[in-house]
């Protein structure tokens, strides 16, 4: 089963308070670029893998999407979004994506937001979405960038020039990595930017886009603190076609 992390009382606690939990979508810096790998969402039917506060589901029929399925692992994250949702056109499921089966042709537009990166069988879940997709449909998904999923321990240090440095660890070798971030003992699963689009190429997706997402210099002006994730794009953004 895909680590529940979002039940933790402490991570939800924590997770709760973010600028994406908080805010939705907006407080979410990579947001205008994941949108802009997004079809137009008119009369389309939607899956979002990892649905969470249910944010981008209820973003889906502002902009015209005929029917959205949010899926989650976390009964919390689903409690919250049922609780924020007053549309019969949403519909949201507990589910596993270690082992998700789903209706095949069936959706327009799969889509996932920093999601995947828990799931350990990640060939079985892109193959089972292949299948969901009508032909032509798109498959638009953000990952923590690999850089990330490889930290080598202590984390960072200062170069010559005083800029933060991140050396990785084991960037090549596959599988779980286990951090602290809002709790102990978070397990995300390493793969390489290479591992990812093959993954997709394998089982029949045509590659739109890819982008290794870092803040613009209008963001960075905004909210300074942010200078750092320019030194290591903290995202991976990758929109794929049926």
């Amino acid at each position: 089963m895909t680590q529940n992390i979002y039940d933790d009382e402490e991570f939800f606690r924590g997770y709760s308070r973010l600028p994406r939990s908080v805010e939705g979508l907006d407080g979410a810096p990579e947001w205008p670029n994941l949108r802009a790998l997004l079809p137009d969402l008119h009369g389309l039917a939607v899956l979002d893998l990892g649905c969470g506060f249910g944010w981008f589901c209820r973003w889906t029929r502002q902009q015209g999407a005929a029917r959205v399925l949010g899926i989650d692992v976390s009964e919390k994250m689903l409690e919250q979004a049922v609780a924020a949702t007053r549309d019969a056109a949403i519909t949201y499921t507990r589910a596993d994506m270690e082992k998700l089966e789903l209706p095949p042709d069936s959706f327009n537009l799969v889509y996932s937001s920093l999601a995947l990166h828990y799931v350990e069988n990640l060939g079985g879940l892109i193959s089972a979405v292949y299948r969901s997709l009508v032909p032509g449909g798109s498959f638009v998904f953000s990952v923590e960038h690999p850089i990330f999923t490889a930290p080598a321990e202590p984390g960072w240090s200062l170069n010559s020039a005083g800029r933060k440095i991140w050396p990785v660890d084991g960037y090549l070798d596959e599988g779980p990595r286990s951090t602290d971030w809002l709790t102990k003992g978070v397990i995300k699963q390493h793969r390489t930017l290479a591992i990812y689009i093959n993954m997709l190429v394998r089982v029949g997706f045509a590659i739109r886009r890819v982008e290794e997402w870092g803040p613009s210099e209008e963001q960075i002006a905004s909210k300074p603190s942010w200078a750092d994730e320019h030194q290591r794009p903290p995202f991976l953004l990758v929109s794929a076609r049926r």
